[in-house]
């Protein structure tokens, strides 16, 4: 197991390049079982999660091929020999849910565990299960194992009974073979459900409205093959324009769209952030102490869950005192009692954070332990301006999410080393 050591106080100053979006590249990885034909993704982050659902996919005997160094991956379900996804690789990955839909609109049967991953709320399955018994699928439960068969999956009228992104592309996927007309009410509409719908079409599929609550998907008979280039982790350039916030830094994301990143963009501005966004990438630059602001996390197009925790850290240094309310996920605010060891001054009531900055006072170097993949980032953010030394232990969450943070950010001037965790 590894850790990281942050010494930190230091300027960060440069261009930083954005990988490819992880939850994106998942759910698009796990619709290549919707054709026999081989699916080229470029931009493939290389990233833990990756290479779980490369591992899920070769499993179900589909054949794969990854080039890290040209985030290249190259799919092929022709021969699909396997219809389990078992504990072993699920429990890490909640997104492994995500085979269940292609699996049973192509070959009619699927045996999925149920799905583990970050400990920071329920995030229950129901809504796949019942949109999939709505269009047809016969599901039971058994030993902790998702059982879902049908004939031929058929178009129906559906209404998630709340906004999931999961459930969205999973039954996005299932609708594309499935006979007759799917209506997706109630949609999440995240870019990247957006990516995945427009990949699907690149397939062959049929599909409108995506981006918006209402998605419209009229079933094909069969999906080809087809390249595509997926895009930039929105949570990770967010994550990096946090850093340059805390560092008073100044850096350039190339190929990054601020469309992706609308909600934080107009938050850091608030705290005094300066931020270009041009047809080259997003520039961003601050001068002065970050000044407080509050938020409340909501679906997209609102302030993005995956961001509360390096939001937290900025006003933990901030001028004036800040409410988080945390919307979405019941246990989001573990990272809240490793801050405090920073020296961060935080109280928490319910879904509620009060931050008291301390912009004179700052943050001190500790040890602290990674609870979840963003907490893992929140701390590495606040090891970075924090005075002294910040060893952040249990990173292998950060691993599943963010592609060589440590190296990333030490080509921009931060002082930090992966080492071993004895």
């Amino acid at each position: 197991m590894d850790k990281l050591v942050i010494q930190g106080g230091q300027r960060l100053s440069g261009e930083i390049k954005v990988s490819g979006a992880k939850n994106s590249a998942l759910p698009l990885l796990f619709a290549s079982l919707l054709t026999s034909e081989e699916i080229e993704l470029e931009n493939t982050p290389n990233l833990v999660d990756i290479k779980t659902t490369l591992k899920i996919l070769e499993k179900l005997g589909v054949q794969t091929s990854y080039n890290s160094e040209k985030h290249l991956s190259k799919i092929t379900a022709k021969n699909v020999e396997s219809f389990e996804a078992p504990y072993e690789l699920v429990r890490t990955m909640r997104a492994s849910i995500l085979v269940l839909g292609p699996l049973v609109a192509r070959f009619g049967k699927a045996k999925v565990s149920l799905p583990g991953g970050c400990t920071i709320g329920a995030r229950p399955v129901n809504l796949h299960l019942t949109a999939l018994e709505k269009m047809g699928a016969r599901i039971t439960i058994e030993n902790g194992y998702v059982h879902a068969k049908c004939e031929k999956l058929r178009g129906a009228d559906i209404t998630f009974d709340t906004v999931s992104v999961g459930a969205t592309e999973n039954i996005l996927m299932a609708a594309v073979l499935a006979k007759g007309k799917t209506i997706l009410r109630n949609a999440a509409q995240e870019p990247e459900i957006v990516d995945l719908a427009q990949m699907l079409r690149k397939m062959g599929a049929k599909i409108t409205g995506e981006g918006t609550p209402l998605i419209t998907i009229d079933g094909v008979e069969a999906l080809k093959g087809c390249q595509h280039r997926i895009i930039p982790d929105r949570i990770e350039a967010g994550t990096y324009l946090v850093a340059a916030a805390l560092t008073r830094g100044e850096i350039f994301m190339p190929d990054v769209s601020s469309d992706l990143l609308s909600a934080v963009i107009e938050k850091l501005k608030e705290t005094g952030l300066e931020v270009e966004s041009t047809h080259k990438g997003i520039r961003a630059m601050m001068k002065n102490t970050p000044l407080a602001m509050d938020l409340s996390t909501s679906p997209f197009p609102g302030f993005p869950t995956d961001m509360q925790a390096q939001f937290m850290v900025l006003m933990t240094v901030a001028t004036g005192t800040s409410i988080i309310r945390e919307n979405i996920f019941e246990n989001r605010f573990m990272h809240v009692a490793e801050l405090a060891r920073l020296g961060a001054d935080i109280a928490v009531s319910g879904n509620t954070a009060t931050v008291r900055g301390r912009a004179t006072l700052g943050l001190s170097g500790a040890t602290v332990m990674a609870t979840d993949l963003r907490a893992s980032a929140c701390l590495v953010l606040a090891g970075l301006v924090s005075q002294g030394t910040t060893i952040v232990r249990r990173i292998y969450h950060l691993d599943r999410g963010y592609e060589k943070m440590e190296e990333k950010l030490t080509l921009i001037g931060a002082r930090i080393t992966r080492e071993k965790d004895e």
